[in-house]
């Protein structure tokens, strides 16, 4: 008899879906949870530990087939014991734990399986955020349901004359006196399935071929904190083939750049701009978060902020990945816009220099080798594109040639 205790931990049927899961899973983990049912600790692991197993396409299937023990027996060495009896403080105690499997058996070949189907889907950093459903609407082949994947009447398959039924056609060609290359292809026959049926014996349906194609709308749930990258399967919803187990529809998360907020792990950055009287005077703004919620960002007077400086709002991050109770932290880099040329009188300056901390005292020497110069602005385009080092060198190897880089003229 199949086992169900996994499925029994979480509170569904052996055929709940996907989704299914994953509700009860969170219904269950925030009722549990240690920092909110520090008595729970035991119960939140094995919740913990059924939704690894059951989210996990592989994992489920091996489960499903062979229950606990075909899972650990699949494992090489103490894998299993590192991924799941480490993972959840030892759970399992020996084959002896709350799940109480033990005995023999063993895991057992079943049929091929099929070839797994990749989809991108494009999400935003808000989707991640905040979680999302979207539909996907996908073609795949399926058994023909009125042959059954026969492709024609019983007892019509008779095997390739052509290849004989190995579905490769194999044909000599002669290179020169005593050289002969041998090439392999597809029959073209039965291309490559090694059998024939009569055009009169084939199915109307299929038209021989075993397969139809068909639409299928998959649901596909992005959870809260999920990555760039990131990878959702459906577990035998690839292509139907006779003989042989469909393949998994594997939807891969692609995140598109966001106008504010790049992304490092469960952390979010971003940059604000400021104006040097609100660097030194103290600000506050308002930042628009990826759940709608406007953040009030204070700083207070005294507190100088200089160029390039982070501060950090904490736990305003990215969710983390099926524990979104907890967040990561917000980091804002600032930039600091300095006030345009002349943009105070003589007088005005002087009373703000007397605001500001003192100049620093510059010894000047005396004597006829001191020379007042000019200082202009560095013109980038008549610079050109060469290193500063570079211009350097050049100028010391030809001395009569003059500088390379040139100053903007006033």
């Amino acid at each position: 008899m199949a086992e169900t205790k996994l499925y029994e931990i979480l509170g569904v049927s052996k055929t709940a879906s996907d989704n299914e899961i994953k509700k009860a899973y969170y219904k269950l983990a925030k009722e549990y949870h240690p920092d909110k049912n520090p008595a729970a600790g035991d119960k939140f692991k094995e919740i913990s530990f059924a939704y690894e197993v059951l989210s996990n396409a592989e994992k489920r299937e091996t489960y499903d087939r062979y229950g606990l023990q075909g899972l650990k027996d699949g494992m090489k060495g103490g894998d299993f014991d590192d991924m799941f009896g480490g993972l959840f403080g030892g759970l399992f105690g020996g084959m002896g734990g709350p799940f109480g499997f033990g005995g023999g058996g063993s895991m057992r070949r079943g049929r091929r399986k099929g070839e797994d189907t990749y989809h991108p889907l494009k999400v935003t950093l808000e989707d991640l955020y905040n979680g999302k459903t979207a539909k996907l609407q996908l073609s795949k082949t399926v058994i023909c349901t009125k042959c059954n994947g026969l492709g024609g009447k019983p007892g019509s398959t008779q095997k390739c004359r052509v290849c004989h039924g190995r579905g490769v056609k194999v044909t000599l060609r002669q290179l020169g006196p005593g050289m002969v290359q041998q090439m392999q292809t597809v029959c073209p026959d039965c291309h490559g399935e090694g059998e024939q049926i009569s055009d009169k014996d084939k199915c109307k349906e299929c038209k021989g071929k075993k397969v139809t194609n068909q639409s299928k709308i998959l649901e596909v749930h992005v959870d809260k904190g999920m990555r760039d990258g990131q990878k959702i399967p459906f577990r035998g919803e690839g292509d139907q083939l006779p003989d042989i187990d469909a393949g998994d529809v594997i939807i891969v998360l692609q995140q598109k750049e966001h106008e504010t907020f790049s992304r490092e792990g469960e952390d979010l950055f971003c940059t604000h701009n400021l104006s040097l009287t609100e660097a030194l005077c103290g600000f506050q703004f308002t930042l628009k978060h990826l759940d709608g919620r406007d953040l009030l960002i204070k700083h207070p007077q005294g507190n100088v902020i200089h160029p390039g400086a982070i501060r950090c709002v904490k736990e305003e991050g990215m969710p983390r990945y099926r524990n979104p109770f907890e967040k990561g932290n917000l980091y804002i880099k600032f930039d600091v816009t300095f006030p345009p040329q002349n943009f105070a009188t003589e007088d005005q300056l002087k009373k703000l220099e007397n605001l500001l901390p003192p100049r620093p005292v510059v010894k000047i020497p005396t004597g006829e080798d001191i020379e007042e110069v000019n200082l202009v602005e560095y013109d980038e385009t008549r610079g050109g594109s060469r290193g500063r080092g570079e211009a350097y060198d050049e100028d010391d190897e030809d001395h009569h040639g003059g500088p390379r880089v040139q100053c903007a003229h006033q």
